[in-house]
């Protein structure tokens, strides 16, 4: 099995807390970092997978491959709607509050995730690291004794994040979990000491890297579990918010749908205000939640389809460009039917809203002028 090079990522740290009006270059930024992270975490996550396959241990690391790969697509989902929120920057205070929420608030509509498992982007990000450094290291897919003081480098800054966590834990687990942290800087320690008098702690590391990734994972998850199993009217108020939030943010991805391709779908967004305020009884929080649930799932339908049109017609755009270089690399490219073909379709595609059938038959007649100039 080859050695993967891909090199591994960290989720960025958002910024802010629920509720804040974040400033325009702190989304920003923060939108370039979580872009850049989800695109690397793939990478490596697909490598992994295949790097499993290769040793025939697909089977064994399934469940924590899934987990990693259903939080990644969380992520992916949710970011997708800060960016609509984001709309290039045109964002006033309600817009900046709505991406905190979407931020900070739970990621319900990942249904993938096992146990209803409820977390914020942040965590979600933290475990998704979390999962991809124990199947790196089950794998041992880190190259030799070169490697060693990266790797314990990279386990400092875990236990860091660990000890952060171990500060959620709530009194009656918190000195186990300061206990179990000690013991893993105890140990770290000690490789440490033995990395810089020369000798081989490449079979020491591995031991600890898994603990201390599954005392991570652990500690992330029991934490979203105790939020989640608060009171529920709690619960029902930051689902609703979320809601609000994401609704606000399809609202403005189906207007540039609609505005770019014709036909577009044509999903109503749901009034979450319709659903009236929360109720604070018993008997009456359940079903409520439950109707906040078909909402999120709702929501969840009409931001696929609408994400799926935009993403067709940018893909059209692409696939004419291609076209036109390849005629430009066969020297065919100024024909006049060529010409005219490519000016008819760009026509089209930058109509708001653009045909899309007339927009794939330009783009096919595109393809099959160049096809008989090709073979003339």
């Amino acid at each position: 099995m080859s050695v993967p090079t891909t090199m591994t990522t960290t989720a960025p740290t958002a910024p802010g807390k629920l509720g804040d009006a974040l400033e325009p270059a702190v989304i920003q930024a923060y939108l370039g970092e979580l872009d850049t992270w989800l695109r690397v975490r793939r990478s490596e996550l697909d490598e992994l997978d295949q790097a499993a396959l290769a040793v025939g241990r697909g089977g064994e690391l399934a469940g924590d491959m899934s987990l990693a790969l259903a939080l990644w697509k969380a992520i992916s989902d949710r970011y997708q709607l800060v960016f609509a929120t984001w709309d290039g920057g045109r964002v006033l205070q309600q817009e900046r509050e709505r991406i905190s929420a979407l931020i900070w608030g739970r990621l319900d509509g990942a249904t993938e995730l096992p146990g209803g498992l409820a977390v914020s982007l942040p965590e979600a990000g933290r475990l998704c690291d979390a999962l991809t450094g124990q199947l790196r290291s089950r794998l041992a897919l880190v190259p030799g004794a070169d490697a060693q003081a990266a790797r314990i480098r990279e386990l400092r800054a875990q236990l860091e994040r660990i000890r952060d966590q171990v500060g959620l834990e709530p009194a009656l687990t918190r000195d186990a979990a300061v206990h179990r942290l000690a013991e893993l800087m105890a140990r770290l320690e000690g490789i440490t000491a033995k990395a810089e008098r020369g000798g081989d702690v490449g079979g020491m590391l591995g031991p600890i890297e898994v603990e201390a990734t599954t005392f991570e994972r652990d500690l992330i998850v029991g934490n979203a579990r105790r939020r989640d199993a608060r009171d529920q009217v709690i619960s029902a108020r930051e689902l609703r918010a979320d809601l609000e939030a994401r609704a606000a943010a399809l609202q403005k991805l189906a207007g540039t749908c609609v505005a770019t391709v014709d036909p577009a779908p044509r999903y109503a967004v749901p009034d979450v205000g319709a659903l009236g305020p929360v109720p604070v009884t018993p008997d009456a929080i359940g079903p409520y939640l439950e109707r906040l649930d078909r909402v999120s799932q709702a929501l969840e339908v009409a931001q696929h389809a609408y994400a799926a049109a935009l993403d067709e017609h940018t893909q059209l755009v692409a696939l004419l460009d291609a076209y036109v270089a390849k005629a430009r690399a066969a020297g065919v490219a100024d024909h006049p039917d060529l010409v005219a073909s490519e000016q008819s379709a760009r026509a089209v595609l930058v109509r708001s809203p653009a045909p899309m059938s007339v927009a794939r038959q330009l783009v096919t007649t595109y393809q099959t002028w160049l096809a008989k100039e090709i073979s003339s």
